[in-house]
């Protein structure tokens, strides 16, 4: 079963257990629609997060949640509740190893102490939603906040990086922001050795160590809109600009962070924006600004609108 499945599962078993004395394994199985199997590896699950349920056997044995876990009352309106819950739900499914455990241990506590009507709602909404997280890639979150730390405290990290176009390399830098994209996690940096900005990838580091060199502010370019032009453009083998016949709040609509930088028209013409994007193929890049459906106007690579042409023919043919 996926693991937001089993998040609502377990859940939806400490709620049982404590909403009465007692229960049998067939009646949870039957309330929770899985097999007793199933519930015996819920209950274990709930044991490891601390929770003392207690099995007996025999005639008139099964499941109680046994004493000891009482908690305080919640210190948080509606809307901040059910905000926590949401987030704490995605963070079941996200990109730091081991923070699903740790957000199934605190949804749990938090639905402990959720008023009845509260806990309905964050359960409804739970219910009725889905999180995709397929490409994902997770990362050490030791690692996350070794580099959190050194942001903090301003000391150099070493690390060993396994870089796409030279492989691996051992690395001096000055952290200054991690960056989350929803897939990845980046760390901008001062490269030492390079004497430049860069861009390091969390999932690509290995042995990090925080030394106790201390550095001194540097005037640095603003971490997200960086990370952003750096995992657009410099992966890849063309890097196109493109201005679009569409307002830039329009076009930031169809053209994601991870994708393209939308800025205003360089020319300052109204309607009009740049897009800087990149790609591998010069054809899969004319396609996708084709699915745009708007003016285009070809600033760079020159060969992107030869590859525009072509894709046009092709297109005319199968039509025809």
């Amino acid at each position: 079963m996926a693991e937001n499945g089993t998040t609502e599962r377990v859940l939806r078993l400490l709620s049982l257990l404590t909403s009465r004395a007692g229960w049998t394994g067939p009646e949870l199985a039957a309330e929770l629609g899985v097999t007793d199997r199933c519930v015996r590896r819920d209950v274990e699950r709930l044991r490891s997060l601390g929770y003392p349920v207690e099995a007996s056997q025999g005639v008139g044995g099964g499941y109680r949640l046994g004493a000891g876990r009482a908690l305080p009352p919640l210190l948080l309106d509606d809307d901040e509740a059910i905000a926590t819950a949401v987030s704490l739900r995605l963070a079941a499914g996200g990109t730091v190893s081991g923070a699903s455990e740790a957000a199934l241990r605190t949804l749990a506590k938090l639905d402990q102490v959720m008023p009845p009507r509260l806990r309905e709602e964050v359960r409804t909404l739970q219910g009725a939603t889905e999180t995709l997280t397929g490409g994902a890639t997770a990362v050490d979150g030791d690692v996350l906040m070794r580099l959190a730390r050194a942001c903090r405290d301003r000391v150099r990290v070493r690390f060993g990086y396994a870089a796409r176009q030279t492989g691996p390399t051992e690395r001096t830098a000055e952290p200054v922001r991690l960056v989350a994209t929803g897939r990845r996690w980046y760390l901008l940096a001062f490269d030492v050795d390079r004497d430049d900005w860069r861009t390091f990838r969390l999932d690509r580091m290995t042995d990090v160590v925080a030394t106790t060199w201390r550095f001194r502010d540097r005037e640095h370019p603003d971490p997200a809109a960086f990370v952003q032009r750096s995992v657009t453009a410099s992966p890849y083998r063309h890097v196109a600009r493109v201005r679009v016949g569409r307002p830039p709040e329009d076009l930031r609509t169809l053209v994601p962070p991870g994708v393209g930088v939308v800025e205003d028209d360089p020319d300052g013409v109204p309607g009009w924006s740049l897009l800087t994007t990149g790609g591998d193929d010069l054809g899969a890049l004319a396609f996708h600004l084709a699915r745009l459906d708007a003016p285009l106007d070809v600033l760079e690579p020159p060969g992107l609108a030869d590859a525009a042409v072509v894709l046009a023919d092709a297109l005319a043919r199968v039509s025809g």
